[in-house]
């Protein structure tokens, strides 16, 4: 069982998302804070593989906890739980060492499928007593399986949702370059929906764009997913 800290100033939020994680298989609920000291002192007293951290906290920040978890070097890993879209907020996370970065609010499979993705990167690499060397596949494992949805930002823009971005980003690796139409007839999108999406990797520094200019008419915007494997 993985063991999971729950930190909220609302009460009823807690509440809500302790259930979540009791409903979610392999893991429970051992504590519940609700300030960033209170935070520093149960992952200090109980020792939880897992913090569920809110940003906003009346005392500190969570990304002020996070910090210092870090300085403090607490084995926990972190998952954001915030209303909190800033994009200062999430680079700081991000940097910070956060495994995952939800925004409120969100149903029981949203918050079950992050906790999922750290499970298998925590399960991806040996205990400290095991000596032996790991290999590529491990170590990117453990370091993507529990990124927040691996090429794509976790915030996504209104509208557009991980399961479909995924589906879009595997397009534009099957190919060298793709363009909005492509993408839309590969997923089953329409046009603009495709082209929203892949707008929004280039803006995340997933993918690039080139313009390819025709004999008349506007350019085509080609995209090119960065790092693609060849």
């Amino acid at each position: 069982m993985i063991r999971v800290l729950v930190v909220d100033d609302d009460f009823m939020v807690a509440r809500i998302h302790s259930a979540f994680v009791e409903r979610t298989e392999g893991f429970e609920v051992v504590g519940v804070g609700r300030t960033g000291a209170e935070a520093l002192e149960l992952v200090a007293s109980l020792e939880p593989d897992l913090v569920l951290l809110d940003v906003h906290l009346p005392d500190i920040s969570g990304l002020q906890v996070l910090e210092q978890l870090r300085a403090q070097r607490r084995r926990v890993a972190v998952v954001m739980v915030t209303a909190e879209r800033g994009a200062a907020a999430v680079r700081a996370a991000l940097h910070g060492g956060a495994m995952q970065y939800l925004v409120k609010p969100f149903e029981h499979e949203d918050l079950a499928d992050r906790l999922r993705r750290v499970a298998d990167a925590l399960a991806s690499l040996p205990s400290d007593d095991d000596e032996h060397r790991v290999d590529q596949a491990a170590i990117d494992q453990a370091f993507g399986a529990g990124r927040p949805g691996g090429d794509v930002l976790p915030v996504l823009p209104k509208g557009l949702s991980p399961e479909t971005a995924e589906l879009v980003l595997a397009a534009a690796r099957a190919t060298e370059e793709i363009s909005a139409s492509e993408a839309a007839e590969a997923v089953g999108l329409s046009r603009v929906t495709a082209r929203r999406y892949l707008e929004h990797f280039v803006d995340t520094g997933a993918a690039e764009v080139r313009l390819r200019y025709g004999g008349t008419g506007r350019p085509e915007r080609r995209y090119r997913v960065v790092g693609r494997a060849t």
